[in-house]
């Protein structure tokens, strides 16, 4: 299969793994050797996503993803990109990271654009270490929230700082958002509103909320508990709910640790107090970026099959989708 087919361009950059030189400097590497002796399962897996974003920079303009990933994951990645090229492989590791980054990223705008006001906030709920307040024009007249765990923002801001005092970096890196203001709380407590609310969130701005890669590390009481708080700003203000949510059969895997799932959020959504939601699956016209050439790849084989099926007819194994859902609704 050509590269082509792959969605690669002829000559992809991640042939070689470049690193750049920040990333051995001594504050560099402490910091990164702290999370990989600190940090738990969770908590990982912002360096795994800002390692994928690194990778496929042909495709993302992610200027801080390697700094941000770490040598180990960066490797770890690359690896994995090498062996699946190697093999011909009709799904390139990291593409569907590649698709759902790239699907936010024209969500945010389009749902920024649909405000009756320019002025919003975006809320990116388990931000942690995404970069859109520094890569997305877009944001130029919105209030950024990144909520987290504490210890991922302290790092993440650390990080930054670094970059932003690097003379190699100093000239590439600035904010694109309005403003940014990072959130130490755990969205699994219930004082996580609350703690946005006290960092300057206003319940009467347009909001869009952000629940990339999140969703389903939650148990279904917390993820419900989520959910709800967000859809009941929809009778107060304009609201866009973005977020990505997998099937049972993702959620059942051997060694899964996820936990929450919706066949069909599109129904669930709705029964909150959205009044409105559409949902696309990886390889729809809105999630391809033309990077789902091959007809035979698994999540065009899974979009030809009625979304009931959990078992695939051809093999026996499980039908995993990921479901990519923008959600809003408002007073109107």
């Amino acid at each position: 299969m050509s590269d082509q087919e792959n969605g690669l361009p002829e000559n992809p950059q991640w042939q070689e793994l470049k690193l750049p030189q920040l990333l051995f400097t001594d504050t560099v590497r402490h910091l990164h050797a702290t999370i990989e002796n600190q940090w738990n399962s969770l908590q990982l897996t912002a360096c795994q996503t800002a390692a994928g974003r690194a990778l496929w920079t042909h495709i993302i303009h992610d200027p801080l993803a390697d700094l941000l990933a770490g040598e180990t994951y960066l490797r770890s990645v690359h690896e994995k990109i090498k062996k699946d090229r190697l093999n011909n492989a009709r799904e390139i590791s990291g593409v569907i990271l590649a698709i759902r980054t790239l699907w936010f990223d024209s969500q945010i705008e389009a749902a920024l654009n649909s405000f009756n006001s320019r002025e919003a906030q975006v809320v990116l709920l388990g931000a942690g270490m995404d970069t859109r307040a520094y890569r997305l024009g877009c944001l130029k007249e919105s209030d950024i929230f990144e909520v987290d765990f504490p210890e991922v923002l302290q790092v993440k801001t650390t990080l930054i700082q670094a970059a932003m005092e690097s003379r190699d970096e100093q000239q590439h890196l600035r904010m694109t958002a309005k403003s940014l203001t990072r959130v130490a709380a755990d969205i699994r407590e219930n004082d996580w509103l609350e703690k946005l609310q006290i960092s300057g969130y206003k319940p009467e701005k347009n909001t869009v909320w952000v629940l990339e890669g999140i969703i389903y590390y939650l148990s279904h009481t917390h993820a419900m508990q989520v959910l709800k708080i967000i859809a009941d700003k929809c009778t107060l203000v304009q609201t866009v709910l973005l977020g990505d949510f997998m099937n049972k059969p993702s959620t059942t895997l051997s060694n899964s640790i996820f936990h929450f799932y919706s066949d069909w959020p599109d129904h669930l959504l709705p029964s909150l107090g959205f009044s409105h939601v559409k949902l696309s699956q990886i390889g729809d016209p809105d999630a391809h970026f033309g990077l789902m050439h091959d007809p035979l790849n698994l999540f065009n084989k899974l979009r030809r099959l009625p979304r009931s099926v959990q078992t695939h007819p051809d093999d026996g194994t499980p039908c995993c989708r990921l479901y990519l859902v923008q959600a809003s609704g408002s007073p109107n």
